[in-house]
């Protein structure tokens, strides 16, 4: 028999829920299992086991005494440290916040509670939460369980690295440029970046509102081992808050789509240089999903390039005109040495500019969404080069340009046109995760998921391929 600490969200739920397991067993497995393996790939910031076990306990009485519970109702998870935690600091990997103290919860972290879910610890990100790698001078660098010579990526890596590893069953993330897809694929889980406006957001202890680019492209999603629980978790976090004047009250799951869904596989721009190795499994992903009945094309998706060029000057521009002096004068070396690496490929646009490259999104969307109408699902590269080292972006601004302009191409495109995308493993390349990324029009994270399904059905459970090496008494890679 499994471990506890490796079982399903669905799975545990539904035997707490069966008295076939109490929650106190749970949260003990899973906080026994954060403490044996944490020290070696730092993914979490803050325990909070000796308060879990104490939620576990209330758990095992609400259920015994009859009380209505919810779908997490004594299930462990883990909070990325940048939203609010009442009673926590939400520091963000920044040592001059690390008393910013939260008066209340952020929406999700309410929405997991009412859900009946247990929070064992809060996970690393780096910096202000604005690299693609895990990495900070107040909690320091996130391990890759897989390979500590790889990322573990950002900026939840610490999410990513943790539901790997087995601590807690559900990891909750954020994605603004990518941060919920690049730790799911260097860490082999599965995530879903939804539609903008799906999950509600607010963190009281910020002293301003976001520019309106990245009010755009910033949304909150779940990491977890299986699309199950990422679907579960997505429902969960998508319930109502009037603190998020972007949330939108769209049924989560309302589509109607019967096969054979037409797919578009997208064709991957020469300048990428996309390792043979990824597209081997953008192969293997095709032929599964033909296998389950969908219909696979491979076609040129509208303006790639233009969309992702048009994104990061968006976003970059507001760091720079904004937000740059404050950040420069609260960051470690290591995060001004990116930052420059940044706005050495980023243009800084004027304010002519600037509105015209937010109007200009207008024209890709509906560009977009026109083509999502034939094909309602993309298959693209998450990430379409070797897992890189845990801090390359530090290294020179040449690489830092080629793991986001070229790398991670497609994943920029996603929080620019505010599209739900997810990414799910498809096994190996060597001893490193890969996995694709399936992009669809606004809401339909259904469908998204359907066919993450299809893919997962072939693939299996790739994480259970990394406790198996642990089982055969490899040491614990992190």
């Amino acid at each position: 028999m499994r471990p506890i600490w490796q079982w399903s969200a669905v799975e545990t739920a539904d035997a707490i829920r069966a008295s076939q397991l109490t929650s106190q067993e749970v949260v003990i497995a899973h906080v026994e299992r954060m403490r044996a393996v944490n020290p070696a790939i730092n993914a979490i910031t803050v325990d909070l086991g000796e308060e879990a076990k104490i939620q576990a306990q209330k758990a095992d009485k609400s259920l015994a005494n009859g009380e209505q519970i919810g779908p997490l109702h004594g299930v462990p998870i883990t909070l990325k440290h940048n939203v609010d935690v009442q009673g926590q600091a939400n520091s963000s990997g920044v040592p001059a916040l690390r008393k910013n103290v939260a008066r209340e919860n952020h929406p999700v972290v309410d929405h997991f509670a009412k859900a009946g879910a247990i929070v064992i610890g809060l996970t690393n990100t780096p910096e202000f939460s604005f690299r693609a790698f895990t990495d900070n001078p107040l909690f320091g660098l996130t391990r890759n369980p897989w390979d500590r010579d790889i990322t573990c990526g950002g900026s939840s890596g610490g999410a990513g690295a943790a539901v790997a590893a087995g601590i807690g069953t559900i990891a909750h993330g954020n994605d603004i440029g990518g941060s919920l897809r690049f730790p799911a694929h260097f860490n082999g889980v599965v995530t879903m970046r939804p539609t903008l406006g799906r999950v509600p957001h607010y963190n009281a202890t910020a002293t301003a509102e976001r520019p309106i680019g990245m009010q755009l492209f910033s949304v909150q999603g779940p990491l977890a081992r299986t699309v199950a629980d990422v679907r579960l978790a997505l429902d969960i976090m998508s319930a109502r808050d009037p603190r998020d004047p972007w949330w939108t009250p769209a049924k989560l799951g309302s589509e109607t789509q019967t096969l054979p869904i037409r797919v578009a596989r997208a064709k991957i721009d020469p300048d990428m240089n996309a390792s043979p190795r990824i597209v081997e499994e953008i192969d293997k992903a095709a032929s599964w999903l033909e296998a389950e009945g969908y219909q696979v094309d491979e076609v040129e998706v509208p303006s790639v390039l233009a969309c992702w060029e048009n994104w990061w000057n968006i976003i970059f521009t507001e760091m720079f005109v904004l937000l740059k002096d404050n950040m420069l004068a609260n960051a470690s070396d290591d995060f001004a040495r990116v930052f420059s690496h940044y706005q050495s490929f980023a243009e800084t646009l004027d304010l002519p500019g600037y509105m015209t490259a937010l109007a200009q999104r207008s024209a890709h969307l509906r560009e977009w969404l026109v083509f999502l109408e034939e094909y309602p699902v993309v298959l693209a590269p998450t990430f379409a080069g070797r897992s890189p080292s845990p801090t390359a972006d530090v290294e020179n601004a040449e690489q830092t340009r080629t793991i986001f302009r070229n790398g991670s191409r497609y994943i920029g495109i996603a929080n620019y046109l505010g599209l739900p995308a997810a990414v799910v493993p498809t096994g190996l390349i060597g001893d490193h995760p890969a996995s694709v990324q399936l992009i669809g029009s606004r809401y339909s994270e259904r469908t998204i998921l359907d066919a993450a399904d299809a893919i997962e059905k072939h693939a299996g459970i790739l994480t259970r391929r990394l406790w198996r090496r642990e089982d055969e008494n490899e040491q614990f890679s992190g």
